[in-house]
Parts: structure tokens; C-alpha cells; sequence
């Protein structure tokens, strides 16, 4: 989801504040105004639990300020780190209290920043610095965000995977929430936990054409459980490209493709024959071979049966992790807009198979309707992110749903190619 909240908390007119005694004589200003004075030292109207001197804070433990007195408030606190990371916290209505309700980094430099006012509105500054000890030797959790860097199609899913698993809920909305995903334009979007180890973030819709995708996490030194902190990620940057789509409607047998909704190209196909039907739905490029050795062996074809082959394939766009593809299949061609005569891939002519194979990018979308075959599968065999609701895959989010556990892990599918 682009453009996150800072994880702080907005304080109103309404918060805390301090009472100063002596210090509301020095808060006067050439025009009376309180609010136009010069900020008085609060120090003698808070106090903090923080750390004294060069002591170090625990980062288990959580921050308060409380206003001493009775005649001033708390007006607004933050508190950050050198990264820019604000602390969560809850201000009492009264203005007496503030706490934090977000845990502090291991190993960092905070700074504390408390606005104060008195019983005649003038008001108060108070700033103060901290550390918090380093993590004890705890094991890390690394992020790694995918795809590479680069420009992709308007169904790329961003992929984070985790270098240990993550399963408790509390946990994993720890760590999803250190996940940042900003766009420009601003799109709604969502984490999604295929499982312990691996979340997709996908918006609701597909990415605007042109977009730029920022991925970032702030979990590094973060405490996750009591025996996991959060270690450093590299943050990933995508641009995205034209909205591509190509539809293949398996009974026709006939491939339209749109470019930003435009039709740009109409193609002639043969899909896959009885029993190795083409799977219906959505399927995201996954990438480009200009030459594929395809042999019937890999999917469990036996060799010299009727059905096995051994060719070689060119200008192939790779649909999935099981060998669907996008390619050229001279010949075929006789049958190319007329009947499915392929084991479950696209076949064209050469010279379409070409153009196609120029056209598009990884991320692309493609689409497969009116097929006998069973429909692609949300994940295990390639990116079939877009084949889930979008009311569903917010229930896979640890911060969306009221599940404690995400769906059950898929075992990834062995990379076969299909003719």
C-alpha cells in the first residue's frame, strides 16, 4: 500500500501538557499572545523513564512522559530514531500521560521531543536522547524483496522472503507492518503470507501504467519474538510499464492483445488438446527463452509413446513454474485458430510468436478463458496472485485478518516445459 502512516501517533489540541510555576513569567511576548511566545524549558514540569546519563534503555520496556503538576499538560510527543522511524504511542485525554505502544529498536539512537502548555497556553519545549542496548545474541531476520530491480508489467506482485520463518500473528504483524510498499500514484494494496516464509504484495487493482513502486522495511533491529530482532533488508525500486494484456480464448482458438486497453494485435493459436487442457485464469509473465529443448519426458510423457516429443522451441514467454508457455510451434500451424492440439502451451506461428515475444515484459498479464482445463492456482506455479479476491487475499494479511495463521505453505513446482 503506498504512502503508509508514519508509525506515530497525531495528537490534538486536546493532549499533554506541564505545569511551570515560575517559568509562565518568562513566556511573555510583545503581544501578549501565548501561543506567539518563545517555548519555555519544560524539564522541570515532565518526567521521563528513559535512560540517565550513559545508561542504555531497554528496548522491551516501554517509554512514558508524565506531566508533574497540576496546572499544565502534555501537548505532543515524538519520539524517533536516526532512521526516521516514529514510535507509536497514546496520549491520555487529560494530557497527563503519554506512552509508547510500539517496541523500540535494539541498538539505537532516539530522540525525544515533548510539547508542553501551561494554565495560560504558553508553551513549553522539552527535548531529550537516548540509546537502547544492542540485541543480545539473538538471530536475525533478514528480508529479501523480489523481483530485481527493474521495469515490469502491471500484474508484477512484489515478492518479501524471510531467512527464518515467521509464524505467531502477533509476529507477523510485526514484521508486516515494518514492510513499507509506496507508490506514486497512490494504490491501495496488501501483504499477502503464502506462507511462514514468503509474502506477496499485490494491489487491489493492477499497478497504473507508469507507476514507480517503492519497497522498503524498517524491522531491522526490532524485536520479533524472544528469540528473533529484525535485521536490514535492500531496499527494491520497480517502474512499471504499459498495461499489457493478451487473452487467449481457448475455443476460438484466437489471441487478442491490449495495449492500455486498445487492441494492438489479433493472433491465430492452438492450445492444449484433451487431456493436457491449457489452465484457465490469470497468469503473469515470468520471463523470455529465445530457445527452449522441450521434451515430453519432463512432464511424464514416456519416451516413444504417442504422445512424447523432443523439440527444439523458439521464442518461448515462460507462464508458469510447471512449463506453460507462450511460443513458437511451426508445426502447428495448420491447426492455429482451429483446433488445441499442444500439451497445455500457446502455440503460434513463428513470426507471431516473435512479435509476441517483443511485445511484452516480465509482469505482464496474461489471460486464459474457456478451456476445459482446471484454473491456474493462486501460488506453487508461477504468479497466479491475480486469481484470488480481493476480499480474500486481505485475510491473508496479519494485519487484515483476524486469522492467527496464513494459508498452508505450497511446495514450489519443478520447472518442466510443456509443448
Amino acid at each position: 500500500m503506498s504512502h503508509s502512516p508514519r508509525i506515530r501517533t497525531v495528537l490534538s489540541c486536546t493532549m499533554l501538557v506541564a505545569a511551570l510555576g515560575a517559568g509562565a513569567t518568562a513566556c511573555g511576548s510583545s503581544d501578549g499572545h501565548p501561543l506567539s511566545a518563545k517555548p519555555y524549558d519544560a524539564a522541570g514540569q515532565i518526567a521521563f523513564n528513559g535512560p540517565v546519563g550513559s545508561q542504555k534503555a531497554d528496548p522491551d520496556k516501554p517509554l512514558e512522559v508524565t506531566a508533574q503538576g497540576k496546572e499544565g499538560r502534555i501537548t505532543d510527543v515524538t519520539a524517533t530514531d536516526v532512521m526516521g522511524r516514529y514510535v507509536a504511542g497514546e496520549l491520555s485525554a487529560d494530557g497527563a500521560r503519554w506512552h509508547s505502544t510500539a517496541p523500540l529498536a535494539a541498538g539505537a539512537h532516539y530522540t525525544v521531543r515533548v510539547s508542553t502548555e501551561d494554565e495560560e497556553g504558553s508553551p513549553g519545549r522539552k527535548v531529550m536522547t537516548f540509546d537502547t542496548t544492542p540485541a543480545a545474541k539473538k538471530k536475525q531476520l533478514k528480508v529479501t524483496f523480489g523481483p530485481e530491480e527493474g521495469k515490469y508489467g502491471v500484474g508484477q506482485p512484489v515478492t518479501a522472503s524471510l531467512s527464518t520463518p515467521v509464524k505467531g500473528k502477533e509476529a507477523r504483524a510485526i514484521v508486516e507492518r515494518a514492510l513499507k510498499v509506496r507508490t506514486v500514484p497512490a494504490t491501495e494494496g496488501a501483504w499477502y503470507w503464502v506462507d511462514s516464509e514468503t509474502l506477496h504484495y499485490r494491489p487491489k487493482e493492477y499497478w497504473p501504467a507508469g507507476a514507480t513502486v517503492n519497497v522498503s522495511s524498517n524491522l531491522e533491529g526490532i524485536k520479533v519474538d524472544d528469540k528473533l530482532w529484525g535485521g536490514d533488508a535492500k531496499p527494491l525500486r520497480l517502474t512499471i510499464g504499459d498495461r499489457i494484456e493478451a487473452v487467449t480464448d481457448a475455443s476460438s482458438h484466437w489471441m487478442t492483445v491490449y495495449r492500455n486497453g486498445e487492441e494492438i494485435n489479433s493472433i491465430p493459436v492452438t492450445t492444449g488438446k484433451p487431456g493436457y487442457s491449457t489452465r484457465n485464469g490469470v497468469k503473469v509473465v515470468l520471463g523470455k527463452e529465445y530457445f527452449v529443448r522441450m521434451r515430453g519426458t519432463s512432464i511424464g510423457i514416456p519416451a516413444g509413446s504417442r504422445d512424447s516429443y523432443n523439440l527444439p522451441v523458439y521464442y518461448a514467454t515462460r507462464l508458469t513454474d510447471t512449463g506453460e508457455y507462450v511460443h513458437a510451434a511451426p508445426w502447428s500451424v495448420g491447426s492455429q485458430g482451429y483446433a488445441n492440439v499442444s500439451h497445455g502451451c500457446v502455440g503460434m506461428s513463428t513470426g507471431n510468436a516473435a512479435w509476441f515475444f517483443e511485445t511484452v515484459r516480465q509482469g505482464d498479464i496474461t489471460r486464459t478463458v474457456n478451456s476445459y482445463g482446471e484454473d491456474m492456482p493462486t501460488f506453487g506455479n508461477g504468479l497466479g496472485d491475480w486469481n484470488m479476491s480481493w476480499k480474500k487475499w486481505r485475510e491473508g494479511s496479519a494485519l487484515l485478518s483476524g486469522t492467527e495463521e496464513g494459508p498452508a505453505a505450497v511446495d514450489a513446482a519443478r520447472l518442466r516445459p510443456q509443448v
